[in-house]
């Protein structure tokens, strides 16, 4: 039977869509009752980056596997560029790493191949190249399969709250973008909300950021309001699917076959990426952007076409550990794109270390 289609939802307040960008997005499992500090220090969150492919050993870019600390990705690349005598933008890497962590990446640089350079001149207290290797091509964003995660966990107020959790999220999350996306306090949604409103924003990579983030707050509402009326296990009468591992989508009724392909992971549901048109989306979704007109209409305005993102993030091969009484160390993959944080809000009331939140901050205004 056809679901009669709900009052029209009244627009979003703009300043709502600015403070506190994750605060209001529903929980799956509802909201946790145990509390924790997360990023108290540098180990505390450890990211391992998952190439998926082997590099051939030859060619004009010298891939290098470079462990960080206390540093992001883009001022790692700067220093690199300096050293091969490049400008920053002939490096590139994969996906950026969390400056709050201890990361591992790789990066590639143009370097003739007559010529070497000993990359580990580079080594001190941020920086550790671990390896270098020839490759005939530039790694470009988004060609590796995932990262691998080890997060700590500490003063957990009742552990096991979360680890009661853990079967539940091995299931899948709501695949939420993270906190990471929209700047400290929202900031990136600030700008979005002035650029839409006309303002100019000259410097190509902060644009490109502050549309990036408009884009992901939009997919976030549209999750979290998919999950208040449906959760994540109830599908629509029609629906767009994703091929896994590829960013093909389509459009279908649910059927036996698809159901099969579900089960699968042949397909997966999806959620939409707003841009021109509305193709791929289905008549709730259209409903549910009601609200954010406004800044769908300027993200078609730009040029972006309309993609779709998995609407379930799931993590391959959790596992658990207690170093001690208070503290829980969680070890897990994702796929490229997906936020570790989006997990952690499901299983804890986390809250970041505030003295790593301030160093972020203070050298985020620098950058910009």
């Amino acid at each position: 039977m056809k679901q009669e289609p709900s009052a029209p939802r009244q627009k979003e307040p703009a300043a709502e869509r600015t403070q506190e960008p994750l605060a209001s997005l529903q929980y799956l499992y509802g909201k946790p009752t145990a509390k924790a500090v997360f990023k108290r220090l540098p180990e505390d969150f450890m990211v391992d980056e998952e190439l998926g492919f082997e590099l051939d050993g030859s060619g004009e870019h010298v891939c290098l596997h470079v462990i960080k600390r206390g540093i992001n990705t883009v001022n790692v690349a700067k220093k690199i560029a300096k050293f091969a005598k490049v400008a920053p933008r002939e490096v590139s890497y994969a996906g950026q790493k969390d400056r709050q962590g201890v990361c591992s990446q790789w990066f590639s640089v143009p370097v003739p191949i007559k010529q070497e350079l000993d990359f580990s001149a580079l080594n001190d207290e941020q920086i550790f190249v671990a390896k270098q290797v020839r490759h005939g091509r530039k790694l470009r964003t988004g060609c590796h399969k995932g990262n691998r995660f080890t997060i700590v966990l500490r003063e957990v107020s009742e552990p096991l709250a979360v680890l009661s959790r853990i079967n539940a999220v091995r299931q899948g999350v709501p695949n939420y973008f993270g906190e990471q996306r929209f700047g400290h306090d929202g900031h990136n949604l600030v700008m979005a909300e002035r650029m839409f409103a006309g303002e100019q924003i000259r410097d190509r990579k902060l644009r490109s950021m502050v549309i990036s983030a408009a884009r992901s707050y939009i997919f976030n509402q549209i999750v979290s309001l998919r999950v208040a009326e449906h959760g994540l296990a109830k599908t629509l009468q029609h629906e767009v699917f994703m091929l896994s591992g590829s960013n093909a989508f389509f459009t279908d009724a649910i059927t036996p076959q698809n159901i099969t392909r579900l089960v699968e992971g042949d397909i997966e549901l999806s959620a939409p990426l707003v841009g021109k048109g509305d193709k791929g989306l289905v008549e709730e979704e259209q409903h549910w952007l009601q609200p954010y007109h406004d800044w769908c209409q300027g993200l078609a305005e730009i040029g972006l076409k309309t993609e779709r993102r998995m609407l379930r993030l799931y993590p391959e091969n959790l596992q658990v550990k207690m170093p001690s009484s208070d503290s829980i160390e969680l070890s897990f993959s994702l796929k490229k794109g997906c936020f570790a944080t989006a997990l952690l809000r499901e299983l804890v009331d986390y809250r970041q270390c505030e003295n790593s939140i301030a160093r972020s901050h203070d050298e985020d205004i620098a950058e910009q």
